[in-house]
């Protein structure tokens, strides 16, 4: 098949993928037991020659190496072949994502911490109605 464009900076060439095949479970009409359409989809992020150094680290702590990606839905094999290389470009696009900004703690607003404490005491005032009524 072609390279597989992962964003418009990178694209990992057919030569570095590995594409084996085996037979699906599931439906399949009277070619189920003969058509090996399920398709593994394998890519060694170590080996690659064109990742950067940065980029390697960032997919082997995220994903590991290799990465390797399983369809099986459909009937066909080309389908399945399809369907594998765009689960993995979209799993190495994710893996190359920046991590998040870290969250910074925030302390409650003095109206939430009035409000919680009026809160507590409307529950403790029902409470406290539920008691024993005395017949006196």
């Amino acid at each position: 098949m072609d390279d597989l464009v992962v964003t418009p900076r990178l694209t990992v060439p057919d030569a570095e993928l590995v594409e084996r095949f085996s037979r699906s479970s599931g439906p399949g009409g009277q070619s189920v037991n003969t058509t090996d359409s399920r398709v593994e989809l394998e890519y060694d992020v170590l080996a690659s020659a064109v990742l950067s150094e940065a980029q390697r680290a960032r997919l082997v702590g995220r994903l590991g190496s290799p990465v390797v990606v399983v369809a099986s839905e459909h009937r066909s094999q080309h389908r399945n072949r399809v369907a594998a290389r765009e689960r993995l470009a979209a799993r190495l696009r994710d893996g190359l994502l920046p991590p998040p900004p870290p969250r910074r703690a925030t302390r409650p607003t003095a109206g939430s911490k009035r409000r919680r404490l009026e809160a507590k005491k409307q529950r403790g005032q029902t409470k406290a109605l539920r008691g024993r009524v005395r017949g006196d």
